[in-house]
C-alpha cells in the first residue's frame, strides 16, 4: 500500500485532470513539528499544492499567529480537539489554502497529567465545506509519537480528499 502522502498526490492530481481545480494543502503543526510538511514535501512536484506550513509551538503562536482564541486554551488546553480545530481553521485562513491540517498532542517524555497522558493527540482538518477533528493515543516514545501523529493526520487528509472526491462523482 502506498503512503498517505504518495495517495494525496494521486488524488489531488486526479482531481486537477478531471476537473481543472487544483486544491491546495496546508498545514498548522505543533507536537509533530513540522513531520507533516516534511512528508508532503517529499513528493516530487508538491509545490504545486503545498503551499506551507506553521509550527506554532507555543501557545503565544498559536493565539498570534493562528488566531486561536485565549480562552479556548484556557478553558479547554492548547492539547484538546478545540484547539486543533481552531489551529486548522486558522492555518487555513493565514496560508490561504483550501484545505488545512493541523496537530497538538503530548509527544513525552514528560508533559502528561492524569487527565491528558503522554501519547494524546488531537488532529484537526478544515476545509470550505467541513471541518473536523480526531483524537489519537498513542504509546511510543518521543519520536515514535511524533511519526505516528504525522501519519494519523496524512490518513485523515487521505480519507478527506476520498471522500470529497467520490461525492462530487
Amino acid at each position: 500500500m502506498a503512503e498517505p502522502e504518495t495517495e494525496i498526490a494521486r488524488l489531488i492530481r486526479a482531481h486537477q485532470a478531471k476537473t481543472g481545480e487544483l486544491l491546495t494543502i496546508g498545514a498548522a503543526e505543533s507536537a509533530t513539528g513540522g513531520r507533516i510538511s516534511d512528508r508532503l514535501t517529499d513528493i516530487p512536484g508538491s509545490s504545486d499544492y503545498f503551499k506551507g506550513s506553521v509550527v506554532a509551538y507555543s501557545n503565544r503562536v498559536k493565539t498570534a499567529l493562528l488566531g486561536v482564541e485565549r480562552t479556548t486554551i484556557d478553558s479547554h488546553g492548547s492539547v484538546s480537539e478545540q484547539t486543533a480545530q481552531e489551529m486548522a481553521q486558522g492555518g487555513r485562513k493565514l496560508l490561504d489554502v483550501d484545505i488545512c491540517v493541523s496537530d497538538t498532542g503530548i509527544a513525552g517524555p514528560s508533559g502528561a497529567t492524569p487527565e491528558k497522558p503522554l501519547g494524546l493527540f488531537y488532529l484537526g482538518l478544515a476545509a470550505e465545506d467541513e471541518s473536523l477533528s480526531q483524537k489519537h493515543a498513542f504509546s511510543g516514545n518521543r519520536e515514535k509519537n511524533k511519526r505516528d501523529a504525522a501519519e494519523a493526520a496524512l490518513i485523515m487528509l487521505k480519507q478527506y480528499l476520498s471522500r470529497r472526491f467520490k461525492a462530487k462523482d
